[in-house]
């Protein structure tokens, strides 16, 4: 499909600067741009390149003023990153998808399956479950017994929910992703540990996106909970009796101990650490390769292990880097208050 730079403007409520006819079939990186592509410019660092880029169309912020001559028609918006996205959206829901249920699934005949879903091959659809309206299965997706998947889902390949578990509307579920797994639970006796049964269940809310191979565990009693807007990386474990608040995200290989809460509109770095029964506020944000030992306050910005205010983290660092000078010299002003007192001795 083509746009001409008058339509993009409409969609994104932009002001052209260039040539309102300029029409794009396809995105580029602005660094990697080609004709007939459209780019944009959210960072200062990539300034550089709009004077080069070969793009035909390029978004940039409102507050943007060039410093030298530019080639490419320019759409000055709000937020060039939003607006991006905004048609990168429209160009995927754009996109054909797929219908129809291959001859290679199984589906159990108490299974409820909604108007224009896609089941590809070797997929499972379980006793009791419900697959609502427009949803994909795609192939090798395993769906247990009694699962409620609302309407338009995308499950890629290799997603499995184990039984009872529930999955709200318009939720993106990447390969490998495992729903509804055992939480890690074992009473300790004398031969050894014991598994403590999880009949709980995985309550996961609207508009959730779970990337590839994250794993959330299933409650020992209850739900565990990941609510509206939350978006998980890759390689991610949420453990048993959790709860993630509405727009909350989390990067790669952050991981959660058991019966901890978690507030909304958080930011969880790559490979956190969160322990088991904390109580994570709202808006709190905290850097990669932390380690949270306790409950954190809304509003706080933390960082380091163990995980304090992330000002304090910044200075005592400075601080760190410092310590074998400090040290030395450490010594030498014991070494002189000892010469000190033995002249006061004498």
């Amino acid at each position: 499909m083509e746009f001409s730079a008058k339509q993009i403007a409409a969609l994104t409520q932009g002001e052209i600067v260039g040539n309102e006819d300029a029409t794009v079939h396809t995105f580029a990186k602005i660094e990697e741009g080609i004709p007939g592509a459209i780019s944009f410019l959210a960072n200062p660092k990539y300034t550089s390149y709009i004077y080069t880029t070969q793009s035909s169309i390029v978004l940039v912020n409102k507050d943007f003023v060039a410093e030298h001559k530019i080639e490419t028609t320019l759409i000055k918006v709000d937020n060039a990153y939003e607006s991006l996205a905004k048609l990168l959206n429209l160009y995927e829901m754009s996109k054909p998808k797929k219908q129809g249920i291959d001859s290679l699934a199984y589906i159990a005949p108490t299974a409820k399956i909604g108007e224009n879903v896609y089941i590809g091959p070797f997929a499972y659809i379980g006793d009791n479950t419900v697959i609502g309206d427009n949803t994909l299965v795609y192939p090798h997706t395993f769906i247990g017994d009694g699962v409620n998947v609302g309407k338009e889902c995308i499950l890629y390949a290799n997603v499995n929910i184990y039984h009872d578990c529930r999955i709200g509307d318009e939720c993106i579920l990447h390969s490998g992703v495992v729903i509804g797994a055992d939480g890690f639970g074992f009473a300790p006796t004398s031969h050894g540990y014991e598994k403590i049964p999880q009949i709980g269940i995985v309550i996961i809310n609207n508009k959730v996106e779970i990337g590839a191979n994250t794993c959330i565990d299933r409650a020992t009693m209850g739900a565990t909970v990941i609510h509206e807007g939350v978006k998980l990386d890759n390689l991610i474990q949420v453990a048993h009796n959790d709860e993630v608040g509405s727009h909350t995200v989390m990067a790669a290989q952050a991981g959660i101990a058991g019966s901890t809460k978690v507030g909304e509109w958080c930011m969880i770095g790559g490979q956190v650490g969160l322990a088991g029964h904390a109580k994570i506020g709202d808006k709190v944000g905290i850097a990669a390769q932390s380690g949270v030992p306790g409950s954190v306050s809304s509003d706080s910005q933390i960082m380091g292990s163990p995980a304090f205010d992330a000002k304090k983290y910044f200075k005592a660092s400075v601080i760190y880097k410092r310590l074998p000078e400090m040290y030395a010299e450490l010594n030498m002003l014991r070494k002189e208050i000892n010469e000190l007192k033995q002249q006061l001795n004498k």
